[in-house]
C-alpha cells in the first residue's frame, strides 16, 4: 500500500490524512488504496463517521498529478480515470457520514474528493476550483455532477467552464461548503461533528443517507414509499427499541453495531 493516505481510528470515528507532499496529489496507487480503505471501513460496524484531513498548511489536495497525462497515453489516462471513479464513488457510498476538512487549496480531483463526501467544512483560507478545462481535460471523478447538485447549474458552469476559483466565504454563500471556521480550529470542529454523528443510531444513519441520495436520481414520489419501507425495516433491529426506550427513560442510548 502507500503512505500517501494515513488511516486512524478513534472510537466510532475514522480519519484519513492526505499525506503526499508537497500538494497531496492523487496517484492510481493512492486512489486504489482509498477504495480499499472505504471497503474495509464499511465492514467495521463500529465506525460511523469518516473525516478526511490534510496536514499540509497550504494544500488540502491539488488533485491529479498531471505528469501522468503529459505523454498523451490514452490507456494510462483510462486507468487513472477509472481509479478516480471507483475511489470517489466508493466514498460517496460509504455507509456512515463522511466529512471533508478543506484547508488551503482544493483543486480538481482535490475538490472532487470533498464533493464525494457528505459534508464539507472549510478553513477560512481555503480556495476551491475545478480547473481541468484550462489544461485540456475535464473533471471525471464526479465533479460535473456533484458540484451541480450542491451549487446549481450556474455556479457549476462558472467554476468548470470559466475556471473560476472560490474562496471559503463564497463557497459558503453558494452552498459548496456547510461551514467555515478559522483554520486552526478546523480539525477540532470537524472531529467534534464526527463525534456528534455517533449519538445517532447507526441503523438510522445508513437508512437516512440512502434515502437522501436516492433523491439525486429519482422523483420524490418514488422515494416517499421507500421512506416508509425503511422506517418499518428499522423495527427489525435492536436500535429502534433502544433509542425510543432511552429517550423515555431520559438516558443516553447504547447503540448496537453488529
Amino acid at each position: 500500500m502507500t503512505d500517501a493516505l494515513i488511516l486512524e481510528k478513534r472510537g466510532p470515528v475514522a480519519t484519513i490524512t492526505l499525506n503526499n507532499p508537497p500538494a497531496n496529489t492523487w496517484t492510481t496507487e493512492s486512489l486504489n488504496h482509498l477504495e480499499q480503505i472505504i471497503h474495509d471501513l464499511n465492514a467495521d460496524r463500529k465506525i460511523v463517521s469518516l473525516v478526511i484531513v490534510s496536514d499540509s498548511s497550504k494544500f488540502f489536495s491539488a488533485g491529479a498529478d498531471l505528469k501522468q497525462f503529459a505523454s498523451g497515453d490514452k490507456a494510462r489516462a483510462a486507468e487513472a480515470a477509472q481509479a478516480f471513479g471507483r475511489a470517489f464513488e466508493a466514498l460517496t457510498d460509504f455507509r456512515g457520514v463522511s466529512i471533508a476538512a478543506i484547508n488551503g487549496y482544493a483543486m480538481g480531483g482535490g475538490l472532487e474528493v470533498a464533493l464525494a463526501c457528505d459534508l464539507r467544512i472549510a478553513g477560512d483560507q481555503a480556495v476551491m476550483a475545478l480547473p481541468e478545462a484550462s489544461v485540456g481535460l475535464l473533471p471525471c471523478a464526479g465533479g460535473t455532477q456533484n458540484l451541480t447538485l450542491l451549487v446549481g447549474e450556474g455556479w457549476a458552469k462558472r467554476m468548470i467552464l470559466c475556471g473560476e476559483r472560490v474562496d471559503a466565504e463564497q463557497a459558503l454563500k453558494i452552498g459548496l461548503v456547510e461551514e467555515v471556521v478559522v483554520g486552526e480550529e478546523l480539525r477540532t470542529r470537524v472531529l467534534a461533528l464526527a463525534e456528534q454523528v455517533s449519538r445517532q443510531s447507526p441503523d438510522s444513519i445508513m437508512a437516512c443517507k440512502q434515502l437522501v441520495q436516492m433523491g439525486r436520481s429519482l422523483p420524490s414520489r418514488q422515494v416517499l414509499p421507500a421512506e416508509r419501507e425503511l422506517f418499518l425495516a428499522l423495527f427489525d433491529g435492536a436500535n429502534q427499541q433502544e433509542g425510543v426506550n432511552a429517550f423515555l427513560e431520559k438516558r443516553a442510548p447504547e447503540w448496537h453495531y453488529d
